[in-house]
Parts: structure tokens; sequence; C-alpha cells
């Protein structure tokens, strides 16, 4: 197999030990598999950007990742995006949202991000999360105005709760994804991880982008109360699964030393119990 291949079966191992292994399970067969097929694209060139190469190699990387989904979309592709063909058929999947994923991956090859203005955040959440949930959308059936309004939401209330979540597992990277307004709003001055990581003050930067994450939520949740539970169910459970580690972060509080806060096997079942099965049971009642 081609270096860095996609496989749905692969990425079906890799995610069971996700958040959105859940949700993904809850699709029919040929969405699920479209949904394992993106996510293993992601995570390969996600693991490129996080790579141990020189920072030219890993942009080298991606840029042969970039001619591969330019073939893929030429109707040539290569055996690492073959998985790929079919979804892209079926759900009319966009080129442009993949090569945005792989802007995304760039930003981080790049340059360790650090302290980021909040258009530059804005921009970064918009290819590495929203692109993700731009073909996500299609493969659920939520087209027009309202999926790409979804996929908005949805991926910025995702991805600034990954970011809080992973406030320790960047740093160790080089990495600070807090937005420098919140960060200059708590008195934070600094940009170097380590460093702001320890300020009194922190709770304070991250409270202010946790807000805006459920800000986000919640617009999420009123695009999805207009379509039936058939088309919404994985993704509300994605809300739902992220919702629950961003509320257990904030009461958990900001200071170090932070225990990890992850989706558990417990919380994730009933998660799943209320807002997957549960919930099909009482639509069929009514």
């Amino acid at each position: 197999m081609e270096s860095g291949a996609t496989s749905p079966a692969g990425a079906e191992t890799s995610v069971s030990r996700s958040s959105f292994y859940a949700a993904m399970r809850v699709l029919p067969a040929e969405q699920r598999r479209a949904m394992f097929a993106i996510y293993a694209f992601c995570r390969a060139v996600d693991d490129v950007a996080d790579g141990r190469d020189d920072r030219q190699a890993r942009l080298a990387d991606l840029a042969r990742w970039r001619m591969d989904v330019e073939a893929l979309f030429r109707g040539a592709p290569t055996s690492r995006l073959r998985a790929l063909s079919e979804p892209i058929r079926t759900f009319d999947l966009q080129r442009e949202d993949f090569l945005s994923i792989i802007d995304g991956m760039e930003m981080d090859a790049r340059a360790d991000i650090r302290a980021p203005d909040q258009a530059t955040l804005d921009l970064y959440c918009d290819r590495v999360a929203c692109a993700v949930g731009r073909l996500s959308v299609r493969v659920f059936g939520i087209h027009g105005q309202d999926g790409t309004s979804l996929a908005f939401h949805l991926g910025r209330a995702l991805q600034l709760t990954n970011i809080l979540r992973d406030l320790d597992e960047d740093a160790a990277k080089g990495r600070l994804y807090l937005p420098r307004e919140a960060l200059l709003a708590a008195g934070i001055g600094e940009i170097d991880p380590a460093t702001v990581l320890v300020y009194p003050a922190l709770g304070k930067a991250c409270a202010t982008v946790a807000e805006r994450a459920r800000g986000h939520f919640t617009e999420a949740h009123r695009l999805m109360a207009k379509y039936p539970l058939s088309i919404v169910r994985a993704p509300r459970l994605m809300a739902k699964v992220y919702q629950n580690i961003l509320e257990r972060l904030a009461a958990r509080g900001w200071a170090p030393p932070r225990r990890p806060i992850r989706a558990g096997g417990a919380s994730l079942l009933w998660i799943v119990l209320r807002h997957g099965l549960f919930d099909v049971k009482l639509r069929r009642e009514k």
C-alpha cells in the first residue's frame, strides 16, 4: 500500500478509539463508508503536519497530497485516494474542501502557531474543521445554506473545544491556539505556550473561548432542529459528545495541573442512548 494511503477499514480501526466513532456508527452503510474515507484522508494529512520531518519535508509531502487531490478530481486517483472516488460521485464532495484541509495542515507545518489573532484563528478553524464539515453535511444530506451554516458553526464549536482540551498537548509541540485578543483581554501579553499556561489569568482567556464555542453549538442545534433525526443523528451526536467535553473542561478549571478530559466509554454510552437510540424511540411513538 502506498505510503500514507487512506483506507476506510484502517480508518475505522483508528477512529474506534475517538469521540467520533459513535456518531459514525449510527450512519447507514454507504454514508458510514464515505465518512470513514474522509476521516482517513484527514488523518493522513494531519499526520504529515504533525510529523517529525523538518518543515520543508512536511510541506513537500503536503504538496504531493495536493497533487493527488487534483488527480482524484480529474478521474485518475492515486491508490491512496481511490477510496474517495465513490463518495465524491455519490455525495458530490467538492475539490475545494479537500484542498482547504491541506491548506490548514500547511499552516501547522509552516510554523508553530502561537497566540494567533482572531482572524488567523478563524481561517485556521475554517480550513481544518469547517471544510471537513462541508464535506460531512453533504454525506448527511443537509444541502444549501443550511449545510454551509451547520458546517460553519459546528466545525468551529468542535475545533474551539479541541483547542481548550489540548492546551498541554499542543504546548508540548510549541503551539498555542488561544486567540491573542482573548489573552490580551485577560492581561496576558506573552505568547510562549509554557509561560501562558501557568498564568493565573489563563482561566479568563479560556472562558472567552469556551463561551464562543457555546454560541456556535447553540446555532448548530438551531439548524439541526429543522431536520428529521434520521438526517441529523450523526452531527447531533458529535455536538453532544463535544459539548459534554467542553462543560467538563469548564467544571475542571484551567489552572495546572490540568487533568485530561476525554469522552470515556460511560459518557459516550449515555450520550448515544440519550440522544441517539432513545430519541429514535420517542420519534416513532409520536
